[in-house]
Order: C-alpha cells, then structure tokens, then sequence
C-alpha cells in the first residue's frame, strides 16, 4: 500500500524552471557573455541547496560587470520561465480530493524559484508539504535528499511512490526501496497512480 507520494516540480507539474533551455533563451535574450553557462554551473549546486542566496548568483553569474538591464528585470524573466502543466495538476488534485496517500513535492530548486511555483502553480493547495533541496541541504539524485524526505515525512521507502522526469533521479530512489514512476506524460501517469491505488 502507498501510503506517500512524491512528485517532481520541473518537468512534472510544469516547466522546468532554470534549466539548459531557460537559460539558453535568457542568455539570447539578454545578450549574455559566453561564459555564462560555465559560471552558472560552477554555482548551481550552492544555489540549489540553499548555500548562496539569488543576489549572490547573479553577481557571480551576470552583474559582475555592468549591464543594461536590471536585476529584477533578470529576475522576472527567470520566474517567467516557470509554466504549470494544468492537465497533471489536475491529475494530482484529484489524488488529493481522494485523500489515500500524502502529498508531497520533492524537486532541486533555489529558494526564490521554488516559492514562486508553489505560489503561481497553487501547489499549497494540493501538496502537505514541500521537501526541496533549497532547504534540505542536499539534492537528487544524492541519497542523502531521499533519506532526509522519508524521516520527515515519517515514511517507509517500500510504501511510497516518487515520480519524476529524470532516469537517474528514479534510479537513486528506487535502490533505496522506493517505488518510481518515470514521468513521461499525464497519460502514462494516470493508469500507474490507478494501480498504485491513489485514483
């Protein structure tokens, strides 16, 4: 019996928030240097377990030399990046109304872009609780953000259920005895959350 479900954010409930193709676009749209991605991705770890705050991203990232945009110019394009996939959120609201399993986000995202959906997404209204690397100190496929999951939420690994966009996401939590869905479409989801008895 599954008795807690985690979902993915990114590339499951909608978009992917600052991921390659986001940031291809603003590095387009904003005429960024070439060595952009590099920066980013030096720093990307830190961001995303709460080590460095968004200003110190973007310091490092984009204002370390003079601009002619603005920083909350740059941070609005991020946030607007964010898209929700209405046909899953309403699959997941109704594993909600049916109240079999808990509910739970389990994704990578700074603090700033993990607010932001929870709140443009409405996720508070589906989810008990949001368990994202910003404030977990680790993130997937580490263990470590799986482990810190199951205590929280109190849960065994052989009865819950994680979905995610990502092969090596599934892999790290299914060796440790939790059941996984690769997410591929709402279409493929809906007849494994029926099986699982959560619909």
């Amino acid at each position: 019996m599954i008795t807690h479900a985690f979902f993915d954010v990114g590339g499951v409930l909608g978009s992917n928030g600052w991921d390659r193709t986001e940031r291809a676009r603003a590095i387009a749209h904003f005429n960024l240097d070439e060595d952009f991605e590099a920066r980013q991705l030096e720093l990307a770890a830190d961001l995303e377990t709460g080590r460095l705050s968004i200003n110190e991203y973007l310091d490092s990232t984009v204002f370390y030399r003079p601009r002619s945009f603005g920083r909350d110019e740059f941070v609005n394009y991020m946030l607007a990046q964010s898209v929700p996939d209405l046909t899953c959120l309403a699959l997941v609201q109704r594993v909600a109304e049916r109240g079999r399993v808990r509910l739970f986000t389990l994704n990578n995202e700074s603090d700033l872009l993990n607010q932001h959906r929870i709140t443009t997404f409405g996720l508070e209204r589906l989810f008990e609780g949001f368990l994202s690397s910003c404030w977990l100190g680790a993130r997937k496929p580490s263990r470590l953000i799986f482990e810190r999951a199951l205590k929280i939420v109190q849960a065994r690994p052989d009865q819950a259920l994680f979905v995610d966009d990502r092969e090596q996401n599934i892999q790290a939590a299914r060796a440790l005895g939790i059941r996984t869905h690769h997410f591929v479409s709402t279409e493929e989801l809906e007849p494994v959350l029926v099986r699982h008895g959560l619909l």
